[in-house]
């Protein structure tokens, strides 16, 4: 299987990236191809236009986005992988979403699984149940068969996310695909 890992962390060194790289090890030892997109590294621009423009047409943006569109869509599996902040995920995961959504609603049709790794060091539960209510939203949006979810509570930096108990269990996760 073909594993698209969408991370969406500014913080290349941060504890949701930690959570990923586990992931990821464990999903090529399981036998899948990784291809990686690193929405807070790209260049993925806000764009009003995907709102006006009827979603027709090449977009007027000079960005990352063609590329990463077609990249998600040669993959069978999404993996958005996110810090928790202001009860959601991070802005620029948000804003490659609605970019990508704006113009594949046949994704619908492709049968995707997905996953969520997220990580948070102080946050109350209501705030995961937050963000997992927008990630079931996005999942029923775009028919995505969800495959699971590893939630790092208490993880607010990397050293103690290594010590904890969610980088295995990225790691088991991805060997049990």
């Amino acid at each position: 299987m073909k594993i698209c890992v969408l991370k969406g962390s500014p913080n290349k060194n941060g504890s949701s990236n930690m959570l990923a790289e586990n992931f990821i090890i464990g999903a090529k030892e399981k036998g899948h191809e990784i291809v990686e997109i690193d929405a807070a590294h790209s260049d993925i621009s806000p764009c009003i236009g995907c709102i006006h423009c009827g979603y027709e047409g090449e977009c007027v943006l000079n960005d990352d986005m063609d590329e990463i569109r077609q990249t998600i869509l040669k993959s069978d599996m999404l993996v958005f992988v996110t810090p928790l902040y202001y009860y959601g995920m991070s802005a620029q995961l948000k804003i490659l979403i609605d970019r990508f959504c704006s113009r594949n609603s046949s994704i619908q049709m492709k049968n995707f699984k997905s996953a969520l790794l997220i990580v948070a060091y102080n946050a109350d539960d209501w705030t995961f149940d937050a963000l997992e209510s927008h990630y079931d939203t996005l999942v029923r949006y775009l028919n995505l068969d969800d495959c699971g979810r590893v939630l790092g509570y208490g993880c607010g930096t990397p050293s103690m996310t290594k010590y904890s108990k969610y980088p295995k269990e990225a790691y088991e996760f991805a060997k049990k695909l």
